[in-house]
């Protein structure tokens, strides 16, 4: 499945208030998911001295496909591809390649 598609199967199941002109649903939805995977991440060092077993793996699996389904339907609010967003994430990250820029902070380095 690429992002198109997995946008596309998503979407069949986007219910949520005034879909289509509400960004923060999705936005919400997204942060919310990701303190869910950094609470499993959390107890991981607290519960289980850093060690990542087969039982919160298959937990933060299902948790990043939570940020998925957020990250697809804040694009469809926006009118994004996924395809598109990931193929531009990934001319960036070249480009910060090629220039040495990893280090440092901000959008534009």
């Amino acid at each position: 499945m690429n992002f198109a598609e997995y946008q596309r199967e998503a979407l069949k199941t986007a219910v949520y208030p005034n879909r289509r002109s509400n960004i923060t649903y999705p936005v919400l939805g997204l942060n919310g998911e990701a303190g869910e995977i950094a609470e499993k991440v959390k107890k991981i060092m607290r519960d289980k001295n850093g060690i990542v077993d087969d039982e919160i793996r298959v937990a933060i699996k299902k948790e990043l496909g939570d940020v998925l389904w957020y990250v697809a339907a804040l694009c469809d609010e926006l009118g994004l591809d996924m395809d598109d967003v990931a193929v531009t994430n990934i001319k960036k990250l070249k480009d910060r390649q090629l220039r040495d820029a990893f280090d440092g902070s901000g959008d534009d380095r």
